[in-house]
């Protein structure tokens, strides 16, 4: 069973620290995805697993062991970088092999492994190339069947695919995927894409300068945020808010000309408040006439109508069918009150 587990880990440059105190358990096999902002530490802690940052507080385990104060090649990692570093000169099996050389490794036990990775990846057309020769998305894969071969308890992404166009994206997107499911090993990954985080974890850390702001499975995640924050950073796009108070049972929303009642119990008065919607929650009203529409986005299949309210506050909306709304229209909105989420405007956390 090879799980990571952080126990309170602290990291500083100097008097500068950007990891405070994190506690965080992986489980053995799981696909965990460290996700937030640039500059949230979302790398930083990742290094700090694989042993390229040394930690200056707290504890890392993987498995049974205390691999704080270990050198990299002793904790049993293998690292994907976003930068594929390929040696030019060799070819993509002498490229996967060449870590298993230099440690020794017999001739005969290395060639099973790059065939073994190769099967996964994919890259048997390909062995006998140099990286000039190959797209982007197979310098990955090389780079990845590089870190299989290693045979390491746990692997470690670190921004992997965001020198990818958009299309080669999802290739590998699936592609990792698939290996997680045939490998079954556990992976740590770090994206700022929240969309990678949904389609591939089992497990979102969602950071916000050095700090966890939530853990949970994605669907988790995307359906009860524990904060604004998280509910603005998980799904695409983005969640609405709008600036409300409460007032007799309800929020009243000077950006819709409404009050709505939502249902929680809410008894104090004057309390500022923010309102959560998704755009895929929410329908335009074509008989209304309190928004405008700014743009809609017409993706194909799916549009997102930009709507301005009377207060100058944006709202975007998923439309969906043939008919699609036109900029410079009046509109209103309906709201499915279960579908909404509720903020306290302050703290930000959220009002259940």
């Amino acid at each position: 069973m090879t799980g990571v587990v952080l126990n309170n880990v602290v990291k500083r440059f100097g008097e500068v620290q950007v990891i405070h105190g994190v506690d965080l358990e992986i489980d053995d096999g799981e696909f965990c995805v460290f996700v937030g902002p640039s500059g949230c530490g979302k790398s930083t802690l990742l290094r700090m697993v694989a042993g390229l940052e040394e930690t200056t507080e707290g504890t890392i385990l993987i498995g049974e062991r205390d691999v704080t104060r270990m050198d990299p090649s002793e904790r049993g990692v293998a690292m994907v970088f976003q930068t594929y570093a390929l040696y030019p000169h060799m070819t993509v099996a002498e490229n996967m092999g060449f870590g298993l050389k230099m440690t020794g490794h017999p001739k005969d036990t290395i060639n099973s492994k790059v065939a073994e990775a190769s099967r996964i990846l994919k890259l048997d057309p390909y062995l006998d190339r140099r990286p000039k020769a190959l797209s982007g998305g197979q310098r990955q894969r090389v780079a990845i069947g590089r870190a299989i071969v290693r045979g390491p308890e746990v692997f470690l992404f670190d921004e992997p695919l965001s020198n990818l166009d958009a299309e080669l994206r999802v290739e590998m997107r699936v592609e990792i995927a698939r290996l997680h499911r045939e490998i079954g090993a556990t992976m740590i990954y770090v994206t700022h894409d929240q969309t990678e985080a949904m389609t591939l974890a089992n497990k979102i850390v969602v950071l916000r300068s050095g700090r966890i702001e939530q853990v949970g499975k994605p669907m988790e995640l995307y359906s009860d945020p524990d904060n604004k924050f998280v509910g603005g950073f998980i799904g695409s796009p983005a969640m609405n808010f709008l600036n409300g108070t409460t007032a007799g049972g309800h929020v009243s929303v000077p950006g819709l000309k409404q009050d709505l009642a939502l249902p929680l119990n809410l008894q104090e008065d004057g309390r500022k408040v923010s309102v959560g919607l998704r755009p895929e929650h929410l329908e335009i009203d074509p008989a209304g006439d309190t928004l405008t529409v700014e743009l809609t986005e017409a993706l194909g299949g799916v549009s997102y109508a930009h709507l301005v309210t009377p207060t100058g506050e944006t709202l975007i909306v998923e439309e969906r069918g043939d008919v699609r709304t036109e900029a410079g229209a009046r509109v209103g909105l309906t709201i499915p009150l279960e579908k909404a989420y509720l903020f306290d405007a302050d703290t930000e956390l959220r009002i259940r």
